[in-house]
């Protein structure tokens, strides 16, 4: 199961990389997102199952799940849904005001 995760984190960070060096500015933007979910996968699958006994004394031994990885996902997804609102609001901005997205174009630069 780890290895199946591990290719779709492989996936997702290949798309997102490949986003990310886009031209769009709405395609940078999907593609940081992507990227931190295959960043919240990732932390995911090093946190595993954990075996032997629980960290409490009532439980018997058994595979058990640890919450601070799950903790510092559920963190790190509030954190990357709030930077993309704020980016996708800034891009709908900067069409707006400059009537295009692509970066070649908004740094000025024509092509030659």
């Amino acid at each position: 199961m780890e290895s199946l995760m591990m290719i779709l984190i492989g996936v997702l960070v290949t798309v997102g990389t490949y986003l990310v060096l886009s031209r769009n500015l709405i395609r940078v933007i999907l593609g940081t997102a992507v990227l931190s979910h295959a960043v919240h996968l990732l932390i995911l699958t090093m946190g595993g199952l954990k075996k032997g006994a629980v960290p409490l004394l009532s439980q018997s031994e058994g595979p058990f799940t640890d919450a601070l990885p799950q903790a510092l996902i559920l963190t790190a997804i509030v954190i990357s849904f709030a930077t993309t609102a704020f980016l996708l609001v800034l891009a709908y901005r900067t069409y707006k005001t400059n009537g295009s997205d692509d970066l070649q174009e908004l740094r000025g630069m024509s092509d030659e």
